[in-house]
């Protein structure tokens, strides 16, 4: 690896190698580093694999700007590279009035991010649509839908490859210092230091550890994460369900959601435990409070087949009961350090959003 880079981006999760891919196709020299010892190890492999339409989040925000733009690109990428995916629907359930009030909150927050095939669906409708499923009314979002995220991480891998990027698999970074010629970065086991003139942080679950490691940033744009893990439960057998099937949305999350594998099986998670340090330990004991959550809208449940799947940890910007964070995507016109940008708490709807992040990063390095 030569002395002098032009653009490196630190993380090898599906947002990391997004931006990469817009870089690299813009015609920068990229170099993505990534510390683990393969591709998106972390929250990119971690999570339900849903493409989402961009239901929840609120006016004005890059989560709803950029999940509706990513979804659009993502579904045509998908096509384009015949990336395994289906756009099998998502139903919203609720049965309690204040529920149904809150079905019907979330559809004009929908449509004014720009979701506009959504309808709600009465309890007979839900019978036909899902025999399974017991609830008084539902929000059915068409354009919701799933992906094998492997295989996405691999694709936009071959394009940054392609046009000459390089991803580094195993180079953990260890310091980062901003001077008036660019970057000095040191890589754990290399004793030289290298330089860029672009640094993009995208390291997701230590992207504001990263952050606060750069001595000329102000702390002001550093943030604590708070970590929210969460269980996934398989489910043996054929999915009882033929669309993905959500309550509507509990604090720190989307609620104990029923989704499908490619294969077609079912899985229910995540649920919301705060916890401090990385720990992908499964918690069996969790089973019990599943089962309750999943018989409100799926009474004939056979815990049974309810069998322990993984769990993944998303870095949320909020933590237990404070409000909803929007991304964080800082490049210099807001920090002031030419060729920087930080991106912090890039949770759900990141998968969906990637290609849209990347495109965005790339215009904010452009300005």
């Amino acid at each position: 690896m030569p002395d002098q880079l032009d653009c490196v981006v630190i993380g090898a999760g599906i947002v990391g190698l997004a931006i990469a891919r817009s870089m690299a196709l813009a015609g920068r020299e990229v170099v993505v580093l990534e510390a683990e010892p393969e591709i998106g190890m972390h929250t990119s492999s971690r999570n339900s694999e849903v493409i989402h339409a961009g239901l929840y989040y609120g006016d004005d925000t890059l989560k709803a700007k950029l999940c509706v733009q990513g979804r659009g690109l993502l579904y045509r990428y998908c096509e384009d590279r015949q990336i395994p995916h289906q756009r099998i629907g998502k139903l919203v359930v609720a049965s309690r009035e204040k529920e149904q009030l809150k079905l019907k909150t979330i559809q004009d927050q929908a449509i004014r991010n720009g979701v506009d095939d959504l309808s709600i669906v009465e309890k007979g409708q839900i019978r036909e649509l899902e025999p399974a499923v017991d609830c008084d009314m539902g929000l059915l979002s068409p354009s919701t839908g799933i992906i094998d995220s492997h295989a996405l991480m691999v694709s936009l891998r071959a394009d940054i490859e392609s046009v000459g990027g390089i991803v580094l698999t195993s180079n953990r970074l260890s310091c980062v210092a901003a001077g008036a010629s660019g970057f000095g970065l040191t890589i754990d086991g290399v004793e030289e230091t290298f330089k860029c003139k672009t640094f993009i942080n995208a390291a997701g679950l230590w992207a504001a550890d990263l952050a606060g490691k750069i001595p000329q940033l102000d702390a002001k744009f550093t943030e604590r994460v708070h970590y929210a893990k969460g269980h996934y439960f398989a489910y043996q057998g054929k999915s009882p369900f033929d669309h993905l099937v959500y309550p509507v949305p509990a604090d720190g999350g989307l609620g104990v959601h029923a989704t499908h594998d490619m294969g077609g099986s079912a899985r229910f998670g995540p649920d919301v435990e705060w916890i401090d340090t990385i720990d992908y330990a499964f918690d069996e004991s969790r089973k019990t409070v599943f089962s309750e959550a999943i018989k409100k809208y799926f009474p004939d449940l056979d815990e049974s087949k309810l069998v322990p799947a993984y769990t993944g940890i998303r870095p949320k910007l909020s933590g237990p009961g404070m409000p909803v964070r929007d991304f964080v995507i800082d490049g210099p016109a807001e920090h002031g350090i030419a060729g920087l940008v930080n991106l912090l708490g890039i949770e759900s709807p990141g998968l969906t959003a990637a290609l849209a992040i990347g495109d965005y990063v790339t215009s904010l390095v452009r300005k």
